[in-house]
């Protein structure tokens, strides 16, 4: 009887606690791209992770495609606590004050995968994320999205053919010399418009990944793409210190271990996904995809080049030498 009774305690108190257990943390996480995206797919796998890992103690939100602010909100949404993750471009870092992660912009800068995980997976990358500390900010990882190509309504073949084009560009001071060193007219415009703006003909041209190119559906609006891969579009999955600090250890080492297994499996299939978008805008018809020749992909890189140069002043001299020497990269070398 007394037995009987005991177990009766036992499982009463479990219901109690049960009932009175803390409702979960939310955490809202604000992003503008598709969710068939790398880094669309890289957050829904943050979330399934983080929720088993924390064991319902997390609740991840997901807003994709601008849902809850555009790329040029998002940052001040995070400082203000109204979100607690966004997976900016690396390009979004310059207007802090941070101007080391506009090295990310620079032109044909890296060759491959393998010589940008170098970087980002590396000392390097680990000295940039600390550097946005001062701000506040804690940096969880680096996202892949992949290498873009230039498109417009005409054939692009040499640099001179994107001259006097308006080409859209994110806010980044190192894009717009970019651009103006092909004879280019930058026109900065929210990701989330630039469909609208290639329509209307506010933009003519763009640079882009290949998945953006076409979840944004912009091969329905440029009739030619040349795959260049002459820049790298990566993404910073950030949170801000005040609410990382916050969290009960046992969450943050959950949450640590979610968010190392997603970005493994973002950068994964960055590539693969940007392959499967080529070949959607491929089927699609209404877009002719140029492959360089050697002495075409040569011209862009001679004309593109003295953009390293031309930035180091305002991004740093001793950090691109210094991804330089990561890479086994050589300026000098054409």
């Amino acid at each position: 009887m007394r037995f009987i009774t005991l177990v009766a305690g036992i499982a009463a108190m479990t219901v109690t606690l049960f009932a009175g257990a803390a409702e979960p943390i939310v955490i809202k996480f604000s992003h503008v791209v598709a969710p068939n995206t790398p880094k669309g797919m890289g957050a829904e796998k943050f979330k399934a992770l983080a929720e088993q890992y924390t064991e319902g103690a997390v609740r991840v939100e997901v807003y994709p495609n601008s849902s809850l602010y555009k790329d040029k909100e998002e940052m001040e949404a995070l400082q203000l606590g109204a979100v607690e993750l966004i997976a900016p471009s690396l390009a979004k870092f310059g207007p802090l004050g941070v101007r080391e992660f506009e090295a990310f912009d620079l032109p044909y800068i890296f060759d491959s995968y393998a010589d940008l995980h170098k970087v980002t997976q590396g000392a390097l990358g680990r000295r940039m994320f600390e550097g946005l500390e001062s701000r506040g900010i804690k940096g969880l990882a680096y996202w892949d999205n992949g290498f873009k190509s230039f498109s417009a309504n005409t054939p692009i073949r040499v640099p001179a053919d994107l001259k006097g084009r308006k080409m859209r560009i994110q806010s980044s001071k190192v894009l717009d010399a970019q651009m103006r060193a092909l004879g280019a007219l930058p026109q900065v415009t929210a990701f989330s418009e630039v469909y609208l703006a290639l329509r209307a003909g506010v933009v003519e041209g763009t640079e882009n990944p290949h998945s953006n190119f076409y979840t944004q559906r912009m091969h329905e609006t440029q009739k030619h793409m040349t795959l260049t891969e002459h820049g790298y579009l990566g993404y910073a999955v950030i949170t801000t210190e005040k609410f990382w600090d916050s969290l009960p250890g046992s969450v943050r080492d959950a949450l640590e271990r979610a968010m190392r297994e997603a970005t493994a499996y973002t950068n994964r299939i960055a590539k693969a996904e940007n392959d499967k978008a080529l070949a959607a805008v491929e089927a699609a018809g209404t877009t002719e995809i140029h492959v360089p020749t050697s002495d075409e992909r040569r011209a862009f890189k001679k004309a593109l080049l003295p953009v390293h140069r031309q930035m180091a002043p305002r991004i740093g001299s001793d950090l691109i030498e210094a991804i330089y020497e990561e890479t086994g990269f050589d300026p000098e070398k054409l």
